[in-house]
């Protein structure tokens, strides 16, 4: 990939996938969080961590729902990878969450997986949108 394609399709996943997430976190989901995990959640959010794990997280996106979808010239092919890619990452975090922390809410594991799958999808054709333009 090249390095300027590389940038605009980062700039372009990173912005749509922080934006819809904040929306849901911040707006659409945050009562339903805060009624499961509210014991748990920090009173500020760590801004630090939250923007290396949105920094890391986008170039997994690219790197294996995006790109494989460029590579096969296939919208579809992005968006599925980027769907299973959310599956997968997400399951890792609250399953892991649900065997190792007392009270971890199985409500949450669902929703936060169907949620990284959705996100995750929608942020793989922005950015193979992005990607595909510059090609």
């Amino acid at each position: 990939m090249a390095t300027t394609r590389f940038a605009v399709t980062y700039c372009v996943t990173a912005l749509v996938f922080f934006a819809i997430d904040l929306l849901w976190l911040g707006v659409i989901a945050k009562n339903i969080y805060a009624k499961y995990l509210g014991h748990l959640m920090a009173e500020r959010v760590n801004w630090i961590a939250a923007i290396i794990f949105y920094a890391l997280y986008v170039v997994g996106v690219i790197l294996f729902a995006i790109e494989p979808g460029v590579r096969s010239e296939s919208l579809s092919h992005a968006v599925m990878w980027g769907v299973i890619f959310g599956f997968f990452t997400y399951a890792t975090y609250d399953l892991t969450n649900l065997a190792t922390l007392k009270d971890w809410p199985v409500a949450i594991v669902f929703l936060d997986i169907a949620w990284g799958m959705i996100l995750c999808g929608i942020s793989s054709a922005a950015g193979f949108w992005a990607a595909t333009r510059l090609s």
